[in-house]
């Protein structure tokens, strides 16, 4: 798929030879698409960042292999050593015009403050537990993106700090509490991902808040949590779409903050119906909250579908999930397996009409627009 910055430059000449904007105007606007061009690595950076992070790899796994054999100062100055040549030589290559390996440097660099907090903590038998570690990890691989202003650190700080949250929330460290020091944690990491100019960070950051949200809705088995998602969730959807400008400058998402909401909206409403589906039979919320999904799917689609096909996309794959659910919950009873594969054609065909409906509309030039 053509990048924004080609798919522009594909215009222009288009504009150019249909007579609607002089040389002069062409030449302009390309320079500023060149000028405003996100650059984006070459075949051979991700070649160069891999091989970098093996290195790394394979000289982490070195020293833990022959740990016991390694005087115990040498093993603290090997590691160090490690940690200070990553972060050093990779300073100076980006100073030197080679960002890609400079900054797959610096990961290497992150990665071996992890494994030396694992290894020094063996050595001398300090307490704590991996969740103390992991936030220590995190917290210094944050303050190295400070630091030094890196994107990518500030994406392996936010990934760090999902690990965590991944592994405390699923009990594999035994919590004796819900993981709640998510939320400041990614209130802080949202804050340096500004400094940093990292965009790809601040949207993992809110996909792990709604992670968050769901291991907190599974914690408690409570409508409170639900509910609020769902409300946030339109509000912020409305306000990206009717005040995009001043929202984006804000937010700086780059105009996904409509997709995002729409995660967020599709989350609540389903953990609402999880609630609601062994109560189907004796009330209407069920069918309530369905119904309320299947508005907000179809609302999302004609107010942001034209501008973003991600969320398009999002909301057929909600919609579909939508049919599942209500057919599992309010139409098994009524159907036998015959009836099943009859329905699901059906539900299928109109699915696939819908989308095809759909996507012409979105494809069609706007009558007013030329005008």
């Amino acid at each position: 798929m053509a990048s924004y910055s080609s798919r522009v430059r594909t215009d222009i000449a288009r504009w150019l030879q249909v007579g609607l904007i002089d040389a002069s105007t062409a030449d302009a606007l390309t320079r500023d698409v060149e000028a405003n061009e996100r650059k984006s690595l070459s075949f051979g950076s991700i070649l160069a960042m891999i091989a970098a992070l093996l290195f790394g790899a394979a000289v982490l796994i070195f020293v833990a292999a022959n740990w016991q054999a390694i005087p115990r100062l040498a093993r603290v100055a090997a590691l160090f050593a490690i940690i200070f040549a990553g972060y050093v030589g990779g300073a100076v290559l980006k100073t030197r015009d080679h960002a890609a390996m400079g900054e797959a440097l610096w990961i290497v660099a992150a990665a071996a403050f992890g494994g030396s907090i694992a290894l020094i903590g063996q050595m001398y038998h300090l307490s704590g537990d991996e969740a103390s570690a992991l936030i220590t990890w995190g917290a210094g691989t944050a303050l190295a993106a400070v630091a030094l202003r890196s994107n990518p650190l500030t994406v392996a700080a936010v990934g760090i700090a999902d690990a965590w949250l991944f592994l405390k929330g699923f009990d594999y460290f035994s919590r004796a509490e819900f993981p709640h020091l998510f939320v400041v944690m990614a209130s802080v990491l949202f804050a340096i991902s500004f400094w940093s100019r990292s965009q790809a960070a601040r949207h993992l950051i809110i996909l792990s808040v709604i992670f968050y949200l769901v291991l907190l809705f599974t914690e408690y088995e409570t409508l409170q949590v639900a509910v609020p998602i769902v409300v946030v969730s339109v509000l912020l959807f409305s306000a990206a779409i009717f005040a995009a400008e001043p929202v984006d400058w804000i937010l700086q998402l780059g105009g996904r903050l409509p997709l995002h909401a729409l995660v967020g909206f599709l989350t609540g409403l389903a953990m609402i119906q999880f609630e609601l589906a062994d109560l189907s039979s004796y009330n209407s919320g069920f069918a309530i909250a369905s119904a309320v999904a299947l508005a907000g799917i179809v609302a999302a689609i004609v107010l942001g579908g034209r501008d973003s096909r991600g969320l398009r996309w999002v909301a057929y794959a909600g919609f579909a999930f939508e049919l599942a659910i209500i057919y599992v919950v309010m139409l098994q009873s009524m159907l036998d397996t015959a009836g099943f594969f009859l329905a699901a054609a059906v539900l299928l065909g109109i699915l696939a009409f819908v989308i095809l409906r759909v996507e012409k509309r979105m494809r069609a030039p706007s009558v007013e627009g030329a005008a």
